[in-house]
């Protein structure tokens, strides 16, 4: 079940425009849809600027979106159970996470030109500034963020966490 995003609580109570924006959302098994979770995506961007805060910049947007497909899509193709959404925007950048009930840690394979499938986690790390796998009891949550403004110091490229494993 999704919420409707002006149902939720976007953010803080009496928030001033540097708290973090918040949105959620959980699907049944067998509910989840990478479709519907670009869709929250695209309300949950398009509320930033109701807020007071300035659009989230267009590239920004377009590798959250390929971020939120790939994680939701991989949720719904090898774990069983519900998956769900959380999306958080603070100053410096917005955190994708996605969390599912499969305690299989994803595997980031190297680009093949010849291989059909298996390129989202590659794609993700691609686009992030870094990339989180946690354990949950039951299950993990894949964190990506993505920055909004580049660091003065940052070197191009993303992150690529240790506790995601290369392909065997």
């Amino acid at each position: 079940m999704v919420i409707p995003l002006m149902k939720q609580a976007a953010d803080e109570p009496g928030a001033d425009e540097q708290a973090p924006l918040r949105y959620g959302a959980c699907w049944a098994e067998g509910a989840a849809c990478a479709v519907e979770a670009r869709r929250a995506l695209r309300a949950f961007l398009a509320y930033v600027p109701c807020n007071g805060r300035p659009p989230v910049p267009v590239p920004l947007a377009i590798d959250a979106e390929l971020v939120v497909s790939e994680l939701v899509t991989n949720a719904i193709r090898h774990a069983p159970g519900p998956c769900g959404l959380i999306l958080l925007l603070s100053g410096e950048g917005l955190a994708i996470t996605v969390w599912d009930t499969s305690a299989e840690r994803p595997v980031v394979r190297q680009r093949d030109g010849q291989r059909f499938g298996g390129h989202g986690m590659h794609v993700v790390h691609t686009v992030s500034t870094a990339v989180a796998v946690t354990s949950l009891g039951e299950g993990k949550q894949i964190t990506a963020f993505l920055r909004l403004r580049p660091a003065a110091d940052e070197n191009a490229g993303a992150e690529v966490r240790s506790d995601v494993g290369p392909a065997a």
